[in-house]
């Protein structure tokens, strides 16, 4: 952004993601990014570039998301009714909540201290779950499943879970939180992490189903992880199961500017 910039704004929003091809601006195809650049734009009548709190794929869902953008003039008395506009002019499947003034220096990616995703599978065929869940129509083991996830915690090399060839110093994550529950017809599958590598809830979740079918043991997800090469592990999940569900931020990021 110009060096003009002297505000930085945070927006919080939804969408979801079946019509975009993630959220990071793509050639020749449709981007949530790129969709709010275009909207924020109009609205303020100056280039507005946002930067987002993570990548998820195309198709990925996200009920929680924040993005920053830089600006500048003041724009704080004006919130409401931006927040309003950018509803307006914005398609039906991506939603903004607030738009809330940070110190300059607050960045949407690097300040996240968390991050959530749920992955939900149904065990029973629903044309109103179809867009958002996977259908899984074997019997799976839901105790052999998290006694495979509990596994997650000691380790913090995913490099198994990874798209490979991605540009990063490190696959090293910390989980924090990881585990299936049953809802009806719903299973469902919650992880947070300091951070996430490319793909890897997804392949994560296609290597637990195979625990859950009998076909792999929880030895042998063990042994999957320890041997940091994705071709042992299961199949990416399709991405309309998947949500971010919460992005943490330190307690006071917003106290003194919300």
């Amino acid at each position: 952004m110009e060096n003009s910039a002297k505000y930085r704004y945070f927006l919080k929003l939804a969408y979801n993601g079946a019509n975009y091809n993630g959220w990071q601006i793509q050639n020749n195809a449709p981007s949530v990014q790129q969709t709010i650049n275009e909207a924020l734009s109009t609205i303020l009548q100056r280039h507005i570039n946002v930067v987002g709190c993570g990548r998820t794929d195309a198709g990925v869902h996200a009920k929680e998301f924040y993005a920053h953008f830089d600006i500048d003039k003041d724009i704080s008395r004006e919130r409401g009714e931006i927040v309003r506009r950018l509803n307006h002019f914005l398609p039906k499947d991506i939603g903004i909540f607030n738009l809330i003034p940070v110190t300059k220096d607050a960045h949407a990616r690097f300040d996240a201290v968390s991050r959530s995703y749920r992955y939900i599978i149904t065990t029973k065929k629903d044309p109103f779950m179809n867009d958002f869940s996977y259908f899984v129509h074997h019997n799976l083991s839901l105790k052999r499943m998290n006694e495979a996830a509990n596994i997650l915690f000691n380790h913090t090399d995913f490099t198994s879970f990874s798209k490979l060839h991605t540009q990063v110093k490190t696959n090293n994550c910390k989980i924090l939180n990881a585990g299936w529950k049953e809802k009806g017809n719903l299973l469902v599958f919650e992880i947070t992490a300091d951070r996430f590598l490319r793909n890897m809830v997804r392949a994560i979740v296609g290597t637990l189903l195979d625990v859950g079918r009998g076909k792999i043991s929880a030895e042998d997800f063990n042994a999957i992880i320890e041997s940091k090469n994705r071709s042992n592990a299961g199949f990416s999940v399709p991405a309309k199961g998947l949500f971010l569900m919460k992005v943490q931020y330190p307690e006071n990021m917003f106290s003194l500017n919300g």
